[in-house]
């Protein structure tokens, strides 16, 4: 939400903004998002791009890239997000338009509107908003200012959203102007602009709503994302570069197209997670409804994530179905390939099912399976290696271990060098493995690799554990003088 929850000296109720409203006779400098109008002006015209999902997928990639970073930060980032909409759907401009009147008569502050045209108003208000000009103009003529001069920000150049909105109305109005008015507005990040003029009013409208663009539209991830794991990138770290890292290192080796096999196990792995996350849902779900103290992020409370039902499951079955045609590549795909694949997310939803609705005792077992799932799910599509399958088993292992000695304890989970675990476990299923078929099961490319990987991805953990070590026999080295 734009109206962050931090105090200001300039914080007043909406019933005392609306008073001094009614009693100031100079200039009136009011915002616009959830103020004036009771939802974002941005949000809601990226939300009128037509496809959605090519849209969201659009918004999705620039945040992974963050272009920002490199025009002033976070303020700029919806310079970019708008310009993006704007350039692949030009049509959007016109659908904003056609939607402004009904944004406006479901979401107008009746109560500023009624203030401000209270008997014996005699001053237009000036709009002053962070928003984009291209975009706010038609929303603020329908709700019934037309005439009303705007001060907003330019899509041409990143300085007035980098600048601040003081910046930006004094080079609008001059600073005599802005010394006069009364200003209102509902965001903390207005505190140089509210600083700056005669009466200063902060008041957030709990009529108010942010609701982000594109919500409602359903992708894969992004609860994962938003809600399970805000802020860690998880799919990058916990899926990509583990997961979906073993499944590759297992399997390619046998592979008759390696290029259109790795290409298929992504898409198997989108398949998985569309199934696997609505195990996170409806952990959350069941936590929420049945726990006494549930474990769920802040996030869970607010977000506007789309968690539907079905939609998973189209994902699941349209990438499980690319997916297992590039594996098989380039051999034909079979019934059967798909029947075991759904097979696999059908057993992998129940089983996720069930764990969320035992105790957390039991939980300890089930966890079990459902990291096998996400570790081993592909093999019943493709053949993996000996050494594969021993380097798949610590995978479950080290990730089983910690969370067996985080239910025993009933604390927080516990700080195990998971990677290092990962890897000790590797080395010793892969001698009893080597006792069990001769060397060849490790003189090969595949137990090559996925050394190398488990060593890299434990580096920093293996040194730290090498040096922590001490010998008992051997007194202790005196610090430098």
């Amino acid at each position: 939400m734009s109206a962050l929850h931090i105090a200001t000296p300039h914080d007043v109720t909406p019933e005392a903004a609306l008073g001094a409203i009614r009693a100031h006779r100079g200039p009136i400098l009011l915002d616009l998002d959830e103020t004036l109008y009771l939802r974002n002006s941005t949000e809601d015209f990226i939300d009128s791009a037509r496809p959605r999902l090519a849209a969201l997928l659009l918004l999705r990639l620039l945040d992974a890239l963050k272009p920002w970073r490199w025009t002033g930060g976070e303020p700029t980032r919806d310079v970019w997000r708008v310009r993006l909409v704007m350039g692949c759907f030009p049509w959007i401009a016109r659908r904003w338009r056609a939607r402004v009147a009904s944004l406006a008569g479901a979401h107008a502050n009746r109560r500023l509107q009624a203030a401000l045209d209270a008997p014996g108003a005699t001053t237009t208000p000036i709009i002053t908003t962070a928003g984009f000009h291209p975009i706010v103009a038609p929303l603020v003529a329908a709700l019934g200012l037309p005439q009303a001069q705007i001060v907003a920000a330019r899509l041409s150049c990143f300085a007035d959203r980098r600048d601040g909105k003081l910046h930006m109305v004094v080079g609008a109005l001059g600073g005599e102007t802005v010394a006069r008015a009364l200003v209102l507005t509902d965001s903390a990040q207005d505190l140089g602009l509210l600083n700056a003029c005669a009466h200063p009013l902060r008041a957030v409208w709990p009529e108010a709503r942010y609701r982000h663009a594109l919500s409602g539209v359903y992708l894969p991830g992004q609860y994962l994302t938003h809600v399970k794991r805000p802020g860690e990138r998880y799919i990058v770290r916990g899926v990509l570069q583990e997961d979906f890292a073993f499944w590759v290192l297992c399997s390619t080796a046998l592979a008759a197209s390696p290029v259109p096999h790795v290409a298929g196990l992504l898409f198997l792995l989108v398949s998985f997670w569309a199934i696997y996350e609505r195990g996170y849902v409806d952990n959350d779900a069941s936590g929420a409804r049945f726990e006494a103290e549930p474990k769920l992020s802040a996030a869970f409370h607010e977000h506007g994530i789309a968690t539907p039902r079905w939609a998973p499951w189209l994902w699941a079955l349209g990438c499980g179905a690319i997916g297992a045609a590039l594996v098989r590549w380039p051999d034909p795909l079979q019934a059967a390939d798909l029947a075991a694949w759904v097979a696999v997310l059908a057993a992998t939803q129940l089983w996720f099912t069930g764990y969320n609705r035992v105790d957390k005792g039991t939980r300890v077992w089930l966890f079990a399976g459902l990291q096998f799932a996400r570790a081993a799910a592909f093999v019943v599509l493709v053949p993996i290696v000996p050494i594969g399958a021993a380097a798949l088993g610590a995978h479950v292992l080290a990730k089983w271990v910690p969370y067996h000695v985080y239910r025993l304890s009933g604390k927080a989970w516990p700080e195990a060098p998971f990677h290092l675990i990962r890897l000790m476990f590797f080395v010793v299923l892969a001698a009893l493995l080597t006792f069990a078929l001769g060397w060849s099961a490790i003189f090969n490319v595949s137990a090559l690799a996925l050394l190398v990987w488990n060593l890299f991805r434990a580096q920093q953990e293996l040194a730290t554990a090498i040096a922590a070590a001490r010998r008992l026999d051997r007194p202790p080295m005196p610090p430098p003088s």
